[in-house]
């Protein structure tokens, strides 16, 4: 794996290239990744971040709710960790958030 020649590096924006497809997930090994934008790729990870946190939040109320109703369909030990899996990505969701609060404040009292 070689430099980056001076030609292929423009301003603050390098094209990579992925030596392993799963790296950026172009699916080959090799070819360049093109993006839409870097706010659009960003958007994109964030609401996908969020709605997998969505999705575990209502996947562990559906085996609470299920575990109420009929006990013996399902596995106490799923209910425990689906459960355990929305907490803990509630729980990131939220400590993410907060920081990002913290750092644009900071970045508005810097003077």
């Amino acid at each position: 794996m070689g430099l980056l020649s001076p030609d292929q590096v423009s301003g603050q924006i390098v094209n990579m290239i992925a030596t392993d497809p799963r790296h950026f997930r172009t699916g080959e090994t090799g070819k360049q990744k093109t993006s839409g934008g870097v706010e659009e790729s960003f958007g994109k990870l964030l609401f996908g971040a969020l709605n997998q946190v969505n999705s575990d939040q209502l996947k562990s109320i559906e085996l609470t709710q299920k575990m109420i109703t009929d006990p013996d369909s399902v596995n106490i030990h799923d209910v425990t960790i689906a459960i355990a899996e929305a907490n803990l990505s509630l729980a990131m969701t939220k400590a993410i958030a907060d920081r990002a609060i913290r750092a644009y404040r900071e970045i508005i009292n810097i003077r």
